[in-house]
C-alpha cells in the first residue's frame, strides 16, 4: 500500500512541476483569463431572454438573439480566425478586444428587438477572440504536453461560458435591466485588451499567404483531413445538443411549476464546475493514452445527461442532468482540439476556424430548433431533440473509421 502512495504522489509531483515550468514558459493563467471574458459575451443573452422578450413584447424575433450570437461567432470565425496565421497575433488579440468593447456599447443602448439583434450578431464575431487565443496557446506548447496546456486554457473558457451565464443573470435581476450586463461587460473587455497587450509574446506568422488564399485554403484543409471534418461534425452534434438545454432553461424555469426568474438559470450554469475540471483532466489523459477514447467517452456521457432531463422533470432532475452534460461535452471538446491542433502547426487558426464553426452551427441549429420546439411541444420533446442531436455524435464515433495518424505538416 505505501508502495502505491509512493507512486500516486510521486506521480502528481511530477505533473505539477510540469505544470509550474509550463507556467513559466507560457502566459497560460493570463491567456486562460482573457478567452473566458472573450467567450462570455456569448452566453449573456440566453438567462436575460425572458428579461429581453418583455422588453420588446410585440417583436416576435427576440428568441432569436441567442442564434444571432452564434452565428456572429462563426461569422467572426470564418472571417477573422484564419488572420492568426498571417499576422502577430498579440496585436489581432488586443484589436479584436477593443472591438468587442464598442460593439457592447451598441448592444447596450439598442432601443429595439432589430438592432439588438444585429449588435448580438455582431457581439458574436468579435467574441471569436476567445479562438484566437487557444491555437496560439497550443502553438506555444511543446508536442509533449499540448493536450494540458490547451485544457487549462480551456478552462478558462468554460469559466467564461459558466460565468457568464451566472453574471448575466444576478445583474440583469438586480438593475431590473438586462442592458447593465452589457455595460459591466465593456470595461471587462478593455482590462483583457490590455492583459493581452502585457502578456503575450509577438509571434510571426509561420506562413506569408495572402489573405484570399488562406480563406480558399479552408475547404483544401476540408477536403484533406479527415479527422478534422470527424471532430468538427460531431463535436457540432455535441455542442447543438447542448445549446438546446441553455436555449430554453430560463423558459422552462418561469413555468407555473418552478416560477424561477434570470437569476436562478444563472445559478444553474455554476453546476457546470465539473466541466472546468474535466478539461484539463481530459487533455493530460490524452497526451498519454490518446485522445479518442477520451472523445467517445465524452460522446457517451452527453446522450445520457438527457436521461434526467427527460425522464426526471424537476430542479434536481436538472441538476445532476446539467453536470452530466458539460462533462461530457467539455471532455469531447478538449480532446477533439489535442487531435486537430496535431494536423497541420502552420495553419492552426485555419483549422480552428473549421472545428470551431462546426460546433457553433451545431450550436445555433440547437437554439434555434429548440426554442421553437419548447414553445410548440414543452419541455419532454424538446429532450428528445436535445438527445437526438448529441446521437449524431455517437453515430459519428461508432460508423466512422479510426482517425488516420495525423501527417507531417505541410503547406495548407
Amino acid at each position: 500500500m505505501s508502495n502505491l502512495s509512493d507512486c500516486f504522489f510521486a506521480k502528481m509531483l511530477r505533473f505539477m512541476n510540469g505544470m509550474k515550468s509550463d507556467s513559466n514558459r507560457i502566459p497560460t493563467v493570463a491567456m486562460a483569463v482573457a478567452a473566458g471574458f472573450g467567450v462570455a459575451n456569448l452566453y449573456y443573452n440566453q438567462p436575460m431572454l425572458a428579461l429581453i422578450a418583455q422588453s420588446f413584447p410585440f417583436s416576435k424575433i427576440t428568441l432569436l438573439i441567442p442564434s444571432a450570437t452564434q452565428l456572429g461567432y462563426v461569422f467572426g470565425l470564418v472571417l477573422f480566425l484564419p488572420l492568426g496565421d498571417l499576422v502577430d497575433r498579440r496585436r489581432l488579440i488586443v484589436v479584436q478586444f477593443v472591438i468587442l468593447a464598442l460593439t457592447l456599447v451598441v448592444a447596450a443602448l439598442a432601443p429595439t428587438a432589430l438592432l439588438l439583434l444585429v449588435a448580438s450578431f455582431v457581439v458574436g464575431a468579435a467574441s471569436s477572440v476567445a479562438q484566437q487565443i487557444v491555437p496560439f496557446a497550443a502553438t506555444l506548447a511543446s508536442d509533449s504536453n499540448r493536450g494540458a496546456i490547451v485544457g487549462r486554457v480551456m478552462s478558462g473558457v468554460l469559466c467564461g461560458i459558466l460565468l457568464g451565464r451566472t453574471v448575466a443573470g444576478f445583474v440583469a435581476t438586480w438593475f431590473g435591466d438586462w442592458r447593465a450586463t452589457f455595460w459591466v461587460a465593456v470595461p471587462a473587455m478593455l482590462a483583457a485588451a490590455a492583459l493581452m497587450a502585457w502578456k503575450l509574446p509577438t509571434h510571426p506568422p509561420l506562413e506569408t499567404i495572402r489573405y484570399p488564399k488562406a480563406l480558399a485554403s479552408l475547404a483544401d484543409l476540408w477536403e484533406e483531413e479527415p479527422v478534422l471534418r470527424r471532430a468538427a461534425l460531431s463535436q457540432g452534434a455535441l455542442f447543438g445538443s447542448f445549446s438546446v438545454f441553455w436555449t430554453v432553461l430560463s423558459l422552462h424555469l418561469q413555468e407555473p411549476m418552478f416560477k424561477l426568474g434570470a437569476d436562478a438559470a444563472g445559478l444553474f450554469a455554476l453546476l457546470g464546475v465539473v466541466g472546468i475540471a474535466a478539461a484539463p483532466l481530459s487533455g493530460h489523459i490524452a497526451d498519454k493514452r490518446g485522445p479518442t477514447l477520451v472523445v467517445q467517452l465524452g460522446v457517451l456521457i452527453t446522450v445520457l445527461a438527457w436521461l434526467p432531463f427527460a425522464l426526471w422533470n424537476s430542479i434536481l432532475g436538472m441538476i445532476v442532468g446539467v453536470m452530466v452534460l458539460d462533462f461530457g461535452v467539455q471532455s469531447a471538446v478538449v480532446s477533439n482540439q489535442h487531435k486537430i491542433y496535431a494536423l497541420r502547426p502552420e495553419a492552426r487558426s485555419r483549422i480552428n476556424t473549421i472545428f470551431m464553426s462546426g460546433i457553433f452551427i451545431g450550436g445555433a441549429i440547437g437554439s434555434a430548433f429548440g426554442g421553437t420546439i419548447y414553445k410548440l411541444a414543452g419541455w419532454f420533446p424538446t429532450c428528445l431533440f436535445g438527445a437526438a442531436m448529441a446521437s449524431i455524435a455517437l453515430c459519428l464515433q461508432m460508423i466512422g473509421k479510426s482517425d488516420a495518424t495525423p501527417r507531417p505538416p505541410s503547406q495548407a
